[in-house]
């Protein structure tokens, strides 16, 4: 059987649950009703009888149909995606498709194809995306060029391709995405690249190709959205032969794998000489940086360097101003200032994380940055005793800082004073001493997501998130409360905006029912992994369509007046509690099995209590808590015994009483 997971790859467009329909042995999964289904790896020789004649969407691969004719899917009319990848096809044949008017998208990923007729792809009417990844292709001319009209996207990686020489009248007007990664292409000659000349924003990838030589003159007057020549050994080869061309993204990166010439000032001449709006050079080494490196790059919006082995960016770089986005990941700077920042005046963007050494934030390193709004200096071991606005003066107009993952951080009252205008800050894996009274985050009053997690912070100090009155997303996971508990008086109190709290893994064994009382706008509340018993759920009574995830917690019973508090939420995980399937909780289970649209994880409820139950499902446990006919056998003794003893009693004071006259 395969399992519903298989259904992935579309899950992204299509949520609902799975069934399965069968043929013979087999069985196919159904993702939405007759119209999208999985029947990867189930050794099927043709297309199931039970496939429904609706079916949309279709994934077959890992079964066994060696030729394609146009009778293998003459059913399936409404077809829109089909992958047949890995099916072992060696043949399609003429009109393999004729009844598929609507299919836009064709998987041959991964068949030795032999064969393919001229007219195999007849019938689509629009025909979009074509993937022959891995077909043992060695040359363009095996490619059917009728009914190819409408192609966006064309994917040959993995092949033997050598020429990227098209059939003639290919048609190529309306390609975005040509990827031919991986395949023996080592030159790219004028006639070749002619093909390509009515494309329009041609996305084309070259990547694992080692391209050696380029025509002069190949590229001329063309344009791209983007080229990857990732892998290439010689760059200079590649900057030389784009010459006069224009491309918003070059990517000439390298990989681990690949031992690379380093870079030199000369080889990005060639720069000079055409239009690049980004650059990535991830991975390669510079043998001789200087100013002059980037004499050529004065026109780039967008730079990544990451992990080209950078101890520093040299001073006296002249003419970037055009430069917004700065990358320069995983180097190895032992300082902020080493990266002279003032060479880059219009930055918007900058990343320096995962630097390899610790990494000093010096004292004004980017004052220059006036325009700055996104930086990450995440896992990069800073430490700072006093911390931030030394470090980040003059950054008015920063929105989103990220310093996780970093060494302690100590933090003064309003200790973000020059980021007024932050939206997003991330400081979570830091472990962060504040040292005053007063909030290190009161001036941020634009603050709308804060992330807090596993800082080892102070939550008994009721100030520390004073003035974040927008403040919307709130992550405190993995700290610690006083004993435990969230009492009625807390650091929450002043987020009267707050929509989204994350309090997962805080060790806490109780929440005051007052605890949330200014937090009406709250939406999403996770609390899993703590020790939370049942009663804490008071503390949401205030609260309507709330996402509530109490999983991984300590609930045993739900109190019957609790239940109205859950029946207003919209959603709630109670999953992996060791919940009591007793008639002490019968009122609860009742309720759940009637509300099961309610609740997420559904598969992990399950009994703890009793031992006979154990392990069994919240949604099939059926107690029995009426009266018994043993107890009431015993309730009329009782009875009985009772009237028995009322008789004798009354006897007995009437014979006293006639006694005493």
């Amino acid at each position: 059987m395969a399992p519903c997971a298989s259904c992935f790859l579309l899950a992204v467009m299509f949520s609902a649950s799975c069934k399965a329909i069968t043929s013979s042995d087999q069985m196919c999964t159904e993702k939405e009703a007759n119209k999208t289904y999985n029947c990867e790896n189930l050794g099927l020789t043709e297309v199931p009888d039970t496939l429904p004649n609706t079916t949309e969407f279709l994934e077959f691969g890992f079964n066994l149909l060696p030729t394609i004719e146009n009778t293998t899917f003459t059913r399936l009319v409404d077809l829109i995606f089909l992958d047949l990848t890995r099916c072992q096809i060696n043949w399609v044949h003429e009109d393999a498709f004729q009844y598929q008017h609507q299919l836009d998208t064709i998987v041959l990923t991964g068949n030795p194809l032999i064969f393919m007729a001229e007219t195999a792809f007849n019938g689509p009417k629009l025909l979009k995306h074509l993937f022959l990844i891995q077909t043992g292709i060695s040359n363009l001319q095996f490619i059917p060029v009728y009914n190819l009209e409408k192609l966006e996207s064309l994917h040959l990686g993995s092949n033997h391709i050598s020429s990227i020489k098209f059939p003639e009248n290919f048609p190529t007007q309306n390609l975005k995405v040509l990827d031919f990664q991986n395949n023996a292409i080592y030159y790219l000659s004028t006639e070749d690249m002619n093909a390509l000349e009515k494309a329009t924003n041609l996305s084309l990838n070259f990547n694992g190709n080692d391209i050696r030589g380029i025509e002069p003159g190949a590229f001329h007057s063309k344009s791209f959205q983007s080229l990857n020549f990732g892998g290439t050994l010689n760059l200079s080869v590649i900057l030389k032969g784009l010459q006069n061309s224009t491309t918003q993204s070059l990517w000439l990166g390298t990989f681990d794998d690949i031992e690379d010439q380093d870079l030199t000032s000369a080889m990005f001449e060639g720069l000079c000489e055409m239009s690049v709006e980004s650059i990535n050079l991830q991975k390669h080494h510079f043998s001789d940086i200087s100013s002059t490196t980037f004499r050529c790059f004065t026109q780039l919006q967008e730079l990544d360097l990451t992990a080209t082995h950078l101890k520093g960016l040299p001073s006296g770089i002249e003419g970037m101003n055009a430069l917004k986005k700065l990358v320069l990941n995983v180097n190895n700077f032992d300082q902020l200032c080493q990266i002279n920042a003032a060479s880059f005046p219009s930055l918007i963007d900058l990343s320096i994380k995962g630097n390899v050494r610790t990494l000093d934030l010096g004292a004004g390193c980017l004052e220059k940055l006036e325009d700055l709004q996104k930086l990450d200096l995440s896992h990069n071991d800073i430490a700072a005793s006093e911390c931030c606005n030394l470090q980040l003066k003059n950054l008015a107009h920063l929105q989103y800082l990220n310093l996780s993952y970093n060494e302690p951080l100590g933090l003064q009252s309003q200790a973000f004073k020059e980021c007024p205008r932050l939206e997003h800050l991330d400081l979570a894996f830091t472990h962060l001493h504040v040292k005053a009274p007063q909030s290190p985050f009161q001036n941020l009053h634009l603050l709308q997501v804060l992330n807090l997690s596993h800082c080892l912070l102070d939550t008994s100090n009721q100030h520390l998130l004073a003035g974040l009155v927008d403040l919307r997303h709130l992550n405190l996971q993995g700290n610690h409360f006083p004993d435990g508990s969230i009492s009625k008086t807390n650091l929450l109190q002043p987020l009267s905006s707050l929509e989204v709290l994350i309090l997962s893994s805080c060790d806490l064994l109780s929440i005051d029912k007052q605890a949330f009382q200014s937090l009406g706008k709250m939406s999403h509340v996770d609390l899993s992994y703590n020790s939370l018993t049942g009663n804490s759920i008071d503390a949401f009574s205030h609260l309507q369509g709330l996402y509530l995830n109490l999983a991984a917690n300590s609930i045993h019973t739900v109190p019957p007046h609790l239940i109205p508090t859950l029946s207003q939420q919209s959603t709630i995980n109670l999953s992996h509690n060791p919940l009591e399937c007793t008639c002490s909780n019968i009122y609860f289970i009742t309720w759940y099995k009637e509300n099961l649209e309610k609740f997420e994880g559904l598969e992990e409820t399950v009994c703890a209590n009793p031992p006979s139950l154990r392990g069994v499902k919240l949604y099939d446990v059926k107690l029995s808590c009426g009266i018994t006919a043993l107890g009431i056998f015993f309730l009329i003794v009782f009875l009985l015994l009772i009237a028995i003893l009322l008789i004798f009693s009354v006897k007995f004071l009437l014979r006293w009483k006639y006694q005493h006259i």
